[in-house]
């Protein structure tokens, strides 16, 4: 195949891999299958398949630079599974500069029932999980395989309920291991070889596509890795569960998350909170409904009766306790029918209407949907020009809608998301760049080697590139605070979900970045010498985004890849704060996740002196901020509350204070800060926060302290350090430079901005990594522990 244009195709949505290679001929829009593949892959995709893709273009004697496109499953199917085939597709395309295009996994095997002879009706079921199933339809004719619904997600007892005895259907998928049974009295039940997709399957649905027009493998501005998402079918658990919590018709005040204190739904500038609609504003909606609406309105009722509907999404505007605005959707068949959207008019011309569409616009890509619709009044100019301004296109009236006989105007166009950098996060550029490096180089003159590094250890997305002199080049993070901070806490699922959305376009701004301060026109995958990330500790369904990426895109780019282990990144990051630092060393880390001290005797060679028996740090923090009602992330929030209050107002227990050795508790002081507010409630007194802030922070702050001064004593270390998101607390690195400068030891402290999740650190790691000669191989997975000690 050295001499064609060639396709790579695979997909691990179920239990096996599905791998094909195929020749594209652009005069007939022909995919020839070379090999298909289907292999046996046991939750074990991650380690599997990139070895099985570099086995199968080395057979077919074929440069992974020659191939022209790469194509994945989207699924449906295991979630984590789906995310890994993406990760991987995203990666060797971004590294090739290859389009990336996205076809469905049960596409793939009704196409693969179609070739094998099979006509007529066929029904493909992917097993999704909770006694749950994704069902879809097909003709299969001698033209070929024939969607006849979208995608869902229903309960396997109620698809099968509605299918008749004898409806004639061929049955095939993966569900029907779990429920052939169910299913049988249906129709006849394919071999049970044809009910997961191979390369095959997936080849054809890039022909159809690509003869349908609806896909171009030569086109690779069209089909952007970035813009290749999961099928999910539904939000995450957390949302799911939340908009149900908020549908009761309860008649209480149904709030998100804990009190909203945190800037994920507050437009600041504006003074504007954004939160799903709840049924205890439903009376709101309705009185707004009649003041701007007319004859149009709709009732408390039919609100009521709309906002539990799962292929719903209403959110709403408040200004303190004030419904201002509300906007509702209807998410079906790939599309967002706009049902409301409404302002208050003291409040109009803020932007409060289109923050609402974008709210919709955003869960409804969530599920799948990429274009949206909506009727408007022929006399609405206002409206009219705000849909005109988000790129909706008018095709054409529809007469005497309303009810006082007015035409509406349809418009359509794409889904109107916000316009952040990033899929819908805040941007953070140069969060941990060096900025004594600032100036223009000449790429002449930049040491050898560079390389990017990728850490989505739990909520932020971010991306670095560092030189062989250790200069970091850009580091650019995108937070998902925003879609966290409703729900008091991070929430895997999303953090999931957000990683595979935002990793192509943080890792692409990354190299912008780098181009511009380097004084160049371009920097890409072509020029790193390897490419490193972090695979453990953390979220496991987060980290498995970032070594799926990272790992493929380093094969693609054939450099080496590096794993790093994220709490030694933390270590690291001392260096952005002084490049020069040289062990030996007692470090604190302390964040939401982990809380311990650490001698690093060398770069490399660490010792565990303590670490927590239950809570983190941070993880205490978020717990009394919850508690008093405060918002995520609570340590902020803390921190700039006890600035204001008296340390020694309550005196909270300083567990294991004096208890011989470097270990820490912080669930008692947490749940003694919990007990004293429900007492103080109980008693009907008014809580002091500032003062309980400050009384507990004094309390996290002085074991801290004392547990750092035993460390030193026993290490005999000179130099104190900081890494982790706690590290950033004013009044613990004040403590601690008070301790340490009264001992004459040196204290050296990372940036506020790089104590918190970032790639530089990463990226510094990665360095020594390299020059050790210390790389992973394909098989490398991520993992939700690991041991510093032994840190790669």
């Amino acid at each position: 195949m050295a001499n064609t244009y060639s396709i790579l195709a695979f997909d691990t949505a179920n239990e096996v891999i599905a791998l094909g290679l195929g020749a594209l001929d652009p005069a007939t829009r022909t995919v020839t299958c070379a090999e298909s593949l289907r292999i046996p892959a046991h939750r074990a995709s991650n380690t599997m398949l990139l070895p099985a893709i570099d086995d199968l273009l080395a057979r077919h004697d074929l440069d992974r630079s020659r191939l022209a496109a790469v194509a994945c499953g989207r699924g449906p199917g295991s979630f984590t599974g789906v995310r890994i085939c993406i990760a991987t597709a995203k990666g060797i395309a971004s590294a090739l500069g290859a389009p990336l295009i996205g076809v469905s996994t049960l596409d793939a095997v009704a196409w693969q029932l179609q070739a094998a002879g099979a006509r007529g009706e066929a029904l493909v079921l992917a097993d999704a999980m909770r006694k749950e199933v994704y069902p879809v339809r097909y003709r299969l004719a001698d033209e070929g395989a024939v969607r006849l619904e979208p995608d869902t997600v229903v309960k396997a007892t109620e698809a099968a309920a509605a299918l008749p005895d004898g409806d004639g259907l061929l049955i095939a998928g993966d569900a029907l291991a779990k429920y052939a049974d169910l299913f049988a009295h249906a129709g006849t039940l394919a071999p049970e070889g044809a009910w997961t997709p191979e390369g095959a399957g997936l080849l054809a649905c890039v022909q159809a596509a690509w003869r349908a027009g609806e896909a171009d493998p030569f086109d690779a501005r069209r089909h952007d890795p970035a813009l290749v998402l999961p099928v999910y079918t539904r939000l995450s658990d957390a949302e799911e569960n939340e908009r149900t919590r908020l549908a009761s018709h309860d008649a209480r005040d149904l709030r998100t998350g804990v009190q909203h204190a945190g800037k994920a739904t507050i437009d600041h500038a504006g003074g504007i909170e954004y939160r799903p609609l709840d049924a205890a504003h439903a009376e709101d909606v309705a009185a707004m409904e009649q003041a701007v609406m007319g004859s149009d309105a709709w009732s408390t009722s039919a609100v009521l009766d709309d906002l539990p509907r799962k292929d719903r999404t209403w959110w709403a505007a408040f200004d303190g306790g004030k419904l201002v605005g509300y906007a509702g959707g209807w998410i079906v068949d790939g599309q967002l029918q706009i049902l409301k959207v409404a302002c208050d008019p003291a409040y109009r011309r803020r932007g409060i209407a289109r923050t609402l569409l974008a709210q919709l616009a955003s869960d409804a890509r969530d599920l799948g949907a990429t274009e949206c619709t909506l009727e408007v009044r022929a006399s609405n100019a206002g409206a009219r020009a705000l849909y005109e301004a988000l790129h909706l296109r008018d095709l054409g009236a529809r007469p005497h809608y309303y009810s006082d006989g007015e035409d509406a105007r349809i418009m359509t166009g794409p889904l109107p998301l916000a316009s952040h950098d990033v899929a819908g996060m805040e941007l953070i550029v140069d969060q941990a760049a060096q900025e004594e490096e600032s100036s223009p180089l000449a790429l002449a003159g930049l040491a050898r080697p560079l390389i990017i590094a990728i850490e989505s250890s739990c909520d932020e997305t971010a991306a670095a590139l560092i030189d062989g002199n250790g200069t970091i080049l850009a580091d650019t993070v995108a937070s998902q605070i925003d879609f966290h901070s409703r729900f008091g806490g991070v929430v895997p699922e999303i953090a999931s979900r957000k990683h595979i959305e935002a990793i192509c376009g943080v890792t692409q701004v990354c190299f912008e970045t780098a181009a511009a301060r380097l004084g160049i026109d371009q920097l890409d995958w072509r020029d790193v010498d390897a490419v490193a990330c972090t695979y453990a500790p953390g979220l496991v369904g987060a980290l498995v985004v970032g070594v799926a990426f990272a790992k493929s895109a380093a094969w693609a780019a054939g450099v080496p890849f590096i794993r790093v282990n994220h709490l030694e990144g933390h270590l690291y990051a001392n260096k952005i704060a002084v490049p020069d630092i040289e062990p030996p060393m007692v470090v604190s880390l302390v964040s939401g996740g982990h809380t311990m001290l650490v001698h690093v005797r060398d770069w490399g060679d660490y010792r565990v002196l303590g670490t927590t028996i239950d809570d983190a740090v941070g993880e205490a923090f978020d717990k009394v901020a919850k508690a008093l009602g405060l918002g995520y992330p609570g340590g902020p929030i803390i921190s700039k509350l006890a600035a204001q209050g008296n340390p020694k107002a309550i005196r909270f227990p300083r567990a294991m204070m004096h208890s011989g050795d470097l270990r820490f508790s912080l669930s008692g002081l947490k749940t003694a800060v919990i007990t004293y507010i429900h007492e103080q409630q109980r008693s009907g007194a008014e809580l002091n926060l500032p003062d309980i802030a400050a009384s507990f922070q004094a309390a996290v702050i002085d074991v801290q302290v004392a547990k750092a001064q035993t460390a030193l004593d026993e290490t005999g270390a000179r130099e104190f350090c900081l890494g982790g998101g706690v590290a950033a607390n004013p009044a613990l690195r004040a403590a601690y430079l008070d301790v340490c400068g009264k001992r004459g030891v040196r204290v050296t402290m990372p940036p506020a901005s790089a104590c918190t999740d970032n790639a530089a650190m990463i990226a510094l790691v990665a360095l020594d990594r390299y020059h050790e000669g210390k790389f992973a191989g394909l098989d490398c997975d991520a993992s939700a522990h690991t041991n510093l000690e032994e840190p790669y």
